[in-house]
């Protein structure tokens, strides 16, 4: 970390927040979350589970991605606060210890020398003010929470210099040599395994301002970006009861929350599983992988075990769609707040539309044909993908009036025309007289002579239960 704090700015925002950095970092509560790994020894580095622990609780407690803290302190010091003869890990550029704080002036240099929780929380504070910083572009409509908002920040740990740009500006090419390109390919490859990839920005050399030949920090000229592709939070945030979806093919259920431990069974990619406790830390503690483990359950109950975080995303739920029949122009229901809902006829948009803040939403549709199907998907903010919902079309209008031939004082079975297979019923007086219609909507029913000027009232009722108005028969002589 090699970033020069501008500290009027970053200090306002805190003044804002009613915290200083003094205050911030004397409030250190998260690293009584990993007593259970023993007390941390003098000049020594603790396990490699015991550094998962302190990072993600410091990270969770500063309600930072976990994963984006872990990776920023894997691709400093590879998780050393000491070297292996037990002295302050310093690099040459003077970076201190697992975070590799330089020049911070506000912060005492023999405690993050000797102190790990001291050196990680220093880290995890500068990160929150690069990212309270109001010259670095952010992502439309997304928060913290997201791992993606973090690009900027994590680039600003290190400096916003022109080595750092996004792309090189001679070719426009992608310049994967970046701080924080190295640190979200970490991020990628130590929490998100199985095929999931982080959300791309669609980055232009216009979007840089800066001389390739000079040290001067860049100039944004673009401060708002929005993603197209998924995005993602973190996996540390699963809680008891979640739905999730399995992001790779052949994931193995684990006994118990190591990679050691005997295998219960094996999934395929997009199965749905459900979260059955609080996330836990691989048993073995000199494990080096930086993911943790979650006990989860099948979705019929009869299996339980432990699964990496790397291997799961939170799963959405389908949408809740109202019934639509063939006279509706709208089609209700409910999803995830602020999603973008589609409604399919086949491969056709029939309709599309955004839900309010809560989920609920009203999307115009073109009349639509009885028994044709519908499918209703949304995309929630991280452009995340949900289940279908597959709907037909209710039939809720009713046949025409019945068609009916010459009716005399000698007819003794009623003729006519309707829709296919509806029911006829012929009312003479109080008294009805009913048969159904064959494929082609022929009907006969039968009825007693009946004296001239008699009236007869014919209607149909069709298979769904929608009737028809009457048809006014006159007997004749």
């Amino acid at each position: 970390m090699k970033s020069s704090i501008i500290k009027i700015g970053f200090l306002t925002c805190f003044i804002l927040l009613g915290l200083s950095y003094k205050e911030v970092s004397a409030e250190m509560s998260w690293p009584a979350k990993c007593t259970s790994f023993g007390v941390i020894k003098l000049n020594q580095n603790p396990s490699p589970q015991h550094i998962n622990c302190l990072l993600t609780n410091a990270a969770l407690a500063a309600k930072l991605p976990p994963e984006v803290v872990k990776a920023v302190a894997a691709q400093e010091s590879d998780w050393r606060q000491f070297t292996s003869d037990r002295k302050p890990f310093i690099s040459a550029d003077k970076g201190i210890g697992i975070m590799q704080i330089t020049n911070q002036a506000s912060y005492d240099s023999k405690k993050l020398k000797e102190d790990i929780t001291y050196n990680i929380q220093a880290g995890v504070e500068i990160l929150n003010r690069m990212y309270l910083r109001s010259d670095l572009p952010k992502i439309k409509g997304i928060g913290p929470d997201v791992i993606e908002s973090w690009y900027f920040p994590v680039m600003a740990y290190n400096g916003t210099k022109p080595v750092n740009s996004p792309l090189y500006q001679s070719t426009g090419k992608k310049n994967t040599n970046a701080y924080q390109e190295r640190v979200f390919v970490r991020v990628q490859k130590d929490s998100f395994l199985g095929g999931t990839y982080l959300g791309q920005f669609p980055f232009k050399t216009a979007d840089f301002n800066y001389d390739p030949n000079s040290d001067k920090n860049m100039v944004f000229k673009k401060l708002e970006y929005t993603i197209t592709t998924q995005m993602h939070i973190s996996t540390h945030l699963l809680h008891k009861g979640n739905k999730v979806s399995v992001t790779m093919d052949n994931l193995v259920l684990r006994s118990k929350p190591s990679s050691l431990s005997a295998s219960l069974k094996t999934f395929p990619k997009g199965t749905t599983l459900i979260i059955d406790g609080d996330f836990v830390y691989d048993q073995t503690l000199n494990k080096v992988n930086r993911f943790v483990w979650y006990r989860v359950k099948t979705t019929d109950q009869k299996l339980a075990g432990y699964v990496s975080s790397a291997y799961i995303m939170k799963r959405l739920n389908a949408p809740i769609v109202s019934p639509v029949d063939d006279n509706d122009l709208s089609l209700s229901g409910k999803t995830a707040g602020n999603a973008r809902i589609q409604i399919m006829n086949g491969t056709k948009l029939i309709g599309s539309t955004v839900s309010n803040s809560i989920g609920n939403f009203k999307a115009a549709i073109t009349r639509q044909k009885a028994g044709t199907q519908l499918t209703v998907v949304y995309k929630d903010r991280l452009n995340a993908l949900s289940p279908s919902t597959r709907m037909v079309v209710i039939d809720k209008t009713p046949p025409k009036v019945p068609s009916v031939n010459k009716v005399t004082n000698k007819t003794l079975t009623v003729t006519g025309k309707t829709e296919k297979y509806a029911t006829v019923t012929v009312k003479i007086g109080t008294k009805k007289y009913t048969k159904k219609a064959n494929a082609s909507g022929n009907f006969n029913v039968k009825i007693p002579k009946q004296k001239a000027g008699k009236k007869l009232y014919v209607y149909a009722k069709d298979v769904k239960g929608n009737v028809s108005a009457p048809r006014t028969v006159s007997v004749s002589k």
